[in-house]
C-alpha cells in the first residue's frame, strides 16, 4: 500500500458540514491502490462497561483522477460529535489509518481518531440556495443592446456597423438591457451578470470613477432600478461586477493626489512609493498588470475599507441586486473580504459572492470570504478536449475529477461554470466555428455540476477572437442567428429547468470510458446518464442500471427507451444522449 498517497485531514473539503445535520469526510488514495475502505467512528464520550461505543461503515470510491482516488461518505451524527478513523484494506495488507497514524492493528481508543469536536448549525457552508438553480447570461452592457439614444457618446457609432476596438462606442444601456428581458426569458435564463455599470472612462468600465453612480452613457438610477425590478417579476436575478483591487485614472481620490502630491488626504489610498507621481516611463506606484490608468487601492486602509464597503451595501439596500461578482478578487487582502462578506450579509442574507480567480481558490473558499469563484479551470478543460487536442476524453474525466474535490461540494454545486468571457475568445471561434463542437461544450456546461454561465451571443454563433473581439454588438436580426444553436440552447435549459438531478440535486459520479465524457447524477428514486462523444469514431457503451431500476428514459428526446436492467447505447461521433433510469 502507498502511504504516502493516502490523504485526509479534518477540515475544509476532506470533513465538513454539508447540511445542518450532517457532516461529509473525504480521504484521497493511489489510484487503484485500495480494494476498500471503512470508517470506525462514534461519539468520543459514549462508552458502556468501560468500552467504547462506535460503528463501522463501508466508505464508497467516488471518483479517480489521474494520480489517485477519492472515497466519501456521509454521516449524520446524534450528537453532533464525532471520532473517526480508517481501516485501509489492499490486496497484500490492512491498516488502521488514524490521527496519530498508521497501524497494522486496529485501535479502539477514540483518543487516537479523528475528531471532528461539533457540528454548529451556523459552520455548515452558507452558499445561497438559489444559485444552484440559476443559469447566468453575462452581459456586457456597451454592446447588448441600445435603449435610449439619448445617452449615448458623441462618438458613438451605429449599431454593429464595425468591428469591436478598445475606445469605440455603440451605444449599450440599461434600457437596451431591459427592452430584451422578454428574449432572455424565453430563453430560459434566471441570472444575469453585468461586467461594471459604473461612471468610468472607457467603454468596458473596469477603471471606475464613481462606484456609486451609474455612467451617464448606460442611463440612470431610475432606469437601472426599473430593470432589476423587471428582472425580479421574470424571476431573474442581478448581479454586478465591482472592482474593488484598483480604481481608475480618474477616481476623485486619486486625481487628488496627483494634484497635490504628499499634501492629498487620500495619500495612502494607494500603494504610492514616492513622489511626485509618474506615469511614464513606468509608474512609481501599484497599479493593476503595469497599467499607469488603474492604480491600485490600499484596501487595509480604514476609510478606503469604509468607503468601499458603503459601495457594496448601497448598491443591495437601494437596488436589491442579488450578487457581486469581484473583479481581480485575488490581489485583494483577505481581511477585507472577511469585512465585506460580513457588510453584505447583514444587509440581504443569500447575496451571492463571487470572486472573479483562475486558480485554486481555497484560501478564499472557508466560508468567510467568498460563496464561488469562476470556473475557469473547467473552461480549460473544455478547451484542451475540443479544441487543442490535448486531453483525451478519460484525461478530461481525471482533470474534472481533480477540480471537483477540490471543495467541499456546497461549494462545487455553486461554483460559476463558463466556457466564454469578455476576457477569452468566442467559444465559437475557440472551436474553428464548428456548431457540432459548440453544441457538445454547451451540453457538457448545462448538464455538468454547478451554476452555469452563457455569455452573450453565443447562444446565436456570434464569433469573435480575444479582447476586444469577443466584445461584439448583440445582433437583434434573427436572420443572423444560428437558429439551430439557439434552439438547442433552449432545449437544454428547459431540460436543466425540469430535471432536477441537472441542478444540482444528486451524486455526480463519472463512470470509465475511453471514448466518451460518461457521467451520472444519482439520487435513490433515479439516476441520469449524460455520455457526449467528442471524438471521430462512432462509441458504445453497456449502462448497468442500479437499485433494480428497469425503465429507461431518454431525456432528450422525452420518450420511453428501454425496459430492461441494462442497455446498450450507441452515440455517434461528436452527438451526444441524455437517458435516465428509475
Amino acid at each position: 500500500m502507498n502511504k504516502e498517497a493516502v490523504l485526509h485531514h479534518p477540515s475544509f473539503q476532506y470533513a465538513y458540514a454539508c447540511t445542518k445535520n450532517s457532516i461529509q469526510l473525504r480521504i484521497r488514495t493511489k489510484k487503484s491502490d485500495l480494494q476498500s475502505i471503512s470508517l470506525l467512528f462514534g461519539d468520543g464520550f459514549d462508552w458502556h462497561d468501560g468500552k467504547w461505543n462506535y460503528q463501522q461503515q463501508a466508505v464508497t470510491k467516488n471518483g479517480s483522477c489521474e494520480l489517485f482516488d477519492y472515497w466519501e461518505i456521509t454521516l449524520n451524527p446524534p450528537n453532533r460529535r464525532l471520532r473517526y478513523a480508517f481501516i485501509l484494506e489492499s490486496k497484500e495488507e490492512r491498516l488502521f489509518y488514524c490521527e496519530k497514524g498508521f497501524y497494522t492493528d486496529v485501535i479502539y481508543d477514540p483518543g487516537y481518531y479523528f475528531c471532528f469536536p461539533f457540528l454548529h448549525e451556523h459552520e455548515e457552508f452558507q452558499t445561497p440556495d438559489w444559485v444552484k438553480d440559476t443559469i447566468w447570461y453575462q452581459i456586457f452592457p456597451e454592446r447588448f443592446a441600445n435603449g435610449n439614444s439619448s445617452n449615448d457618446p458623441e462618438d458613438t457609432l451605429a449599431w454593429n456597423s464595425a468591428d469591436p476596438t478598445p475606445t469605440n462606442h455603440f451605444g449599450g444601456d440599461i434600457e437596451g438591457i431591459t427592452a430584451h428581458l422578454d428574449y432572455l426569458q424565453e430563453l430560459g435564463i434566471n441570472g444575469i451578470y453585468l461586467t461594471p455599470i459604473f461612471k468610468a472612462y472607457s467603454n468596458h468600465k473596469y477603471d471606475t470613477i464613481d462606484y456609486l453612480a451609474i455612467d451617464p452613457n448606460f442611463g440612470d438610477e431610475a432606469a437601472f432600478k426599473t430593470m432589476v425590478e423587471e428582472c425580479h417579476k421574470r424571476g431573474i436575478r442581478v448581479m454586478l461586477d465591482a472592482v474593488f483591487n484598483h480604481s481608475g485614472f480618474y477616481f476623485p481620490p486619486f486625481q487628488d493626489v496627483l494634484e497635490k502630491g504628499e499634501k492629498s488626504k487620500y495619500k495612502d489610498w494607494f500603494h504610492i512609493h514616492e513622489f511626485p507621481i509618474q506615469t511614464e516611463p513606468k509608474a512609481n506606484y501599484h497599479t493593476f498588470a503595469f497599467t499607469p490608468f488603474m492604480p491600485k487601492l490600499n484596501t487595509a486602509h480604514p476609510e478606503v475599507k469604509e468607503y468601499l464597503l458603503n459601495v457594496a451595501t448601497h448598491w443591495i439596500e437601494k437596488y436589491d441586486i442579488d450578487g457581486w461578482r469581484l473583479d481581480v478578487a485575488n490581489e485583494v487582502d483577505h481581511e477585507f473580504w472577511r469585512e465585506f462578506r460580513k457588510a453584505v450579509r447583514s444587509v440581504k442574507e443569500d447575496v451571492y459572492i463571487l470572486g472573479e480567480l483562475w486558480h485554486d481558490s481555497t484560501p478564499w473558499l472557508y466560508g468567510d470570504q467568498f460563496d464561488s469563484v469562476m470556473n475557469y479551470p473547467f473552461q480549460t478543460n473544455v478547451l484542451d478536449l475540443f479544441v487543442r487536442d490535448r486531453l483525451t476524453p478519460k484525461q478530461f474525466k481525471e482533470k474534472m475529477t481533480s477540480v471537483y474535490y477540490m471543495y467541499p461540494k456546497p461549494i462545487t454545486e455553486v461554483l460559476f461554470n463558463l466556457v466564454g468571457s469578455h476576457d477569452t475568445p468566442r467559444i465559437l471561434t475557440e472551436c474553428k466555428d464548428s456548431v457540432e463542437d459548440v453544441k457538445l461544450i454547451l451540453t457538457l456546461l448545462l448538464t455538468y455540476e454547478g451554476s452555469p454561465c452563457i455569455y452573450y451571443g453565443d447562444e446565436i454563433g456570434l464569433t469573435g477572437g480575444m479582447d476586444p473581439g469577443c466584445r461584439k454588438c448583440m445582433p437583434w436580426d434573427e436572420a443572423e442567428y444560428n437558429l439551430d444553436l439557439l434552439d438547442h440552447t433552449k432545449k437544454l435549459i428547459a431540460l436543466r429547468k425540469r430535471e432536477g438531478l441537472l441542478r444540482n440535486q444528486g451524486t455526480l459520479t463519472w463512470m470509465e470510458h475511453e471514448g466518451l465524457l460518461l457521467f451520472k447524477v444519482t439520487e435513490e428514486e433515479k439516476s441520469i446518464y449524460v455520455l457526449i462523444n467528442p471524438t471521430l469514431d462512432e462509441q458504445h457503451v453497456t449502462l448497468e442500471a442500479s437499485d433494480g431500476h428497469t425503465q429507461w428514459h431518454d431525456e432528450w428526446q422525452n420518450k420511453a427507451y428501454a425496459t430492461t436492467a441494462s442497455v446498450q447505447v450507441t452515440v455517434p461521433k461528436k452527438q451526444f444522449a441524455i437517458l435516465s433510469s428509475k
